[in-house]
């Protein structure tokens, strides 16, 4: 794939999680686009796309007709404030509304590595999950609570006193919760940031983390891909 279509078809991600609708994006070698919509009562019973589509057309051959289309099936649907962007791919986290970027930064992000639990077969899959989120808490000076992996990881017995288990250190001067425990925060590993090593959570530097506390309200949506 190359750069002309990556930038498409990270604009078509996004265009695909704002509109709502389920499409398929098809990259000819030529690098034409072929975008496809299917309706949602086109699944399976698994509620998986049957491969049925509606609407198929070739969109323009050119660039600039690609990005017409996409803009139409875009248009209302952008948020109406900024909103964060995050690259799991290349490592990067953007803040932007919909046609400036107000900061971009690296981060790290999930490593996609597994662990087991050789005791009790428990197994963690460390993925930063992809889709949209919002952000759904803000601390300041926060303490990581560490999970029975954090111990099994270092060969260590899980503690029964809830005290252990606090670290005052890693989490850096702020967090942002998204769901379900992930968070954007700090890192006391400043130099591994562009490296996706994270056991899911989105590290940040300690500069641009502070810029985007200060920037972000409560219910910012955060698109993740």
């Amino acid at each position: 794939m190359n750069g002309k279509q990556r930038f498409f078809l990270i604009f078509a991600l996004v265009a695909v999680v704002v509109v709502g609708g389920t499409y398929f994006i098809f990259f000819s070698p030529n690098g034409g686009v072929q975008i496809s919509e299917v309706s949602a009562n086109d699944g399976d019973s698994d509620g998986q796309p049957s491969g049925k589509a509606k609407g198929s057309k070739k969109s323009p051959a050119t660039p600039a007709g690609q990005l017409t289309e996409l803009q139409k099936k875009m248009s209302g649907k952008q948020p109406k404030r900024p909103y964060i962007v995050i690259d799991t791919h290349a490592n990067k986290i953007t803040l932007r509304t919909k046609d400036s970027i107000l900061l971009i930064a690296d981060c790290s992000t999930g490593s996609g590595g597994e662990l087991i639990d050789s005791a009790t077969g428990r197994k963690w899959i460390f993925d930063t999950p992809r889709g949209v989120f919002k952000i759904s808490s803000k601390i300041k000076e926060p303490w990581w609570r560490k999970p029975d992996w954090a111990f099994i990881e270092e060969g260590e017995a899980v503690p029964k006193n809830d005290q252990e288990r606090l670290d005052p250190r890693v989490m850096g001067d702020f967090a942002m919760g998204f769901g379900d425990g992930y968070f954007i925060h700090g890192t006391i590993y400043e130099r591994l940031l562009g490296v996706g090593v994270t056991h899911g959570c989105v590290r940040v530097g300690s500069t641009e983390l502070g810029e985007l506390y200060k920037q972000v309200p409560m219910g910012t949506q955060v698109y993740i891909f």
